[in-house]
């Protein structure tokens, strides 16, 4: 497991630098697609320290427990659920073959996204505030949105219209669930 998981995390900092060829370092199989999802628990140390930050300010009204629990099931839903509904879309294009690789590359790409949000988190923290860190979280997130596309791009083997469906769908799953937690938070 030591293996697939340096070979995942090589191939997501590959594919990072706009490499192609980290996919080359990703499972391609269905049971390489399962595996991937490894890469959850490995982010979710990095999770639960940006549900910490955000808390930092204010402890919700009605405890932590309750929200924490909202924001784990949002975390197992955000990971299963785009996943799952990916997969009508890659047999629609004929891509159900490269369906795994593209889950794979996206679990292991969650690796670098995690990374970067913490990073993203940090100068708030440190009481940094103004237009230079607004403007480095909007080109993080947009850094992050653009790997999104060229792991759907290369790994699916698609244009860049689709690849950019791809992007919207995680986006109005991750929108979605937003949503789910919250409500589950407030009770």
């Amino acid at each position: 497991m030591r293996l697939v998981i340096s070979a995942g995390i090589a191939g997501a900092f590959l594919l990072a630098r706009g490499r192609p060829e980290g996919l080359a370092l990703v499972e391609t199989t269905p049971a390489g697609a399962w595996r991937s999802f490894i890469a959850a628990a490995i982010c979710l140390p990095a999770f639960f320290a940006l549900r910490v930050f955000g808390w930092a300010d204010e402890v919700p009204a009605n405890g932590i427990l309750r929200p924490l629990a909202a924001e784990l099931i949002g975390y197992v839903l955000g990971w299963t659920a785009f996943a799952l509904a990916s997969l009508p879309l890659a047999q629609a294009w004929g891509r159900l073959g490269l369906w795994p690789r593209f889950i794979a590359a996206w679990n292991w790409m969650n690796v670098v996204h995690y990374l970067l949000w913490i990073a993203l988190a940090l100068p708030p923290l440190l009481g940094l505030s103004g237009v230079l860190v607004q403007g480095v979280t909007l080109a993080g997130f947009g850094y992050a949105l653009w790997l999104e596309w060229f792991i759907a791009r290369h790994a699916l083997g698609l244009s860049g219209l689709r690849a950019t469906t791809i992007v919207i769908l995680d986006l109005a799953t991750g929108i979605f669930l937003s949503g789910l937690v919250q409500r589950l938070s407030m009770g």
